[in-house]
């Protein structure tokens, strides 16, 4: 009986331990716990799409740059090049049939000036993606560019959790100083 106690005793002081509701935890080679999937659902779209557009006002708002708004147009173009990224299975700026970043905003219908686009290939959410960006001297550029007013983002998520996630920046046509050359950022 005094074997059962015991065992029992242990038990509650394991099962107190874990958080409770998580599931198990897996440990990898260096016995730390793995990170969660981070998957998206499909009613998470306009959520993901605000926090970003958030995100990068603050960042723009803190760096004295005017704030930029959605853009259908460019979300779609950004969508568009997403999904070919996993379709080619590899992060860059040309689409399977050879289409530049400018080609396929203008395909998309926007009208105005392609600042930039930035690109990731990450298991990352979209905050820790940007964070990676803001690293980058090519994707900052692109992300706080003082002419951009319209900003497009989207992403594909593969199966396996993987997410191709694409940030275009544009600004309106006729805007002074936009640029002449178009900076392209991973």
């Amino acid at each position: 009986m005094r074997l059962i106690a015991a065992f029992l005793a242990v038990l509650l002081t394991l099962s107190a331990c874990t958080t409770s509701g998580t599931g198990p935890t897996t440990l990898g080679a260096d016995g730390k716990p793995l990170p969660r999937l981070y998957r998206i659902r499909a009613n998470d779209t306009s959520k993901i799409q605000f926090r970003m557009l958030d995100s990068v006002n603050a960042l723009r708002s803190a760096s004295g740059i005017p704030a930029v708004e959605l853009d259908a147009k460019l979300v779609a173009a950004a969508a568009t090049h997403a999904r070919d990224m996993s379709i080619q299975n590899r992060p860059w700026h040309f689409g399977s049939d050879g289409s530049s970043p400018i080609q396929r905003v203008a395909r998309a219908g926007y009208t105005g000036t392609l600042v930039g686009e930035a690109i990731s290939e990450t298991y990352e959410t979209e905050l820790q993606t940007l964070g990676a960006w803001m690293e980058e001297t090519g994707s900052r550029q692109v992300i706080l560019d003082n002419t951009a007013r319209h900003m497009g983002f989207a992403w594909h998520q593969e199966s396996n959790g993987k997410i191709w996630w694409t940030l275009v920046m544009g600004a309106p046509a006729g805007v002074v100083g936009a640029p002449e050359l178009v900076a392209f950022a991973q």
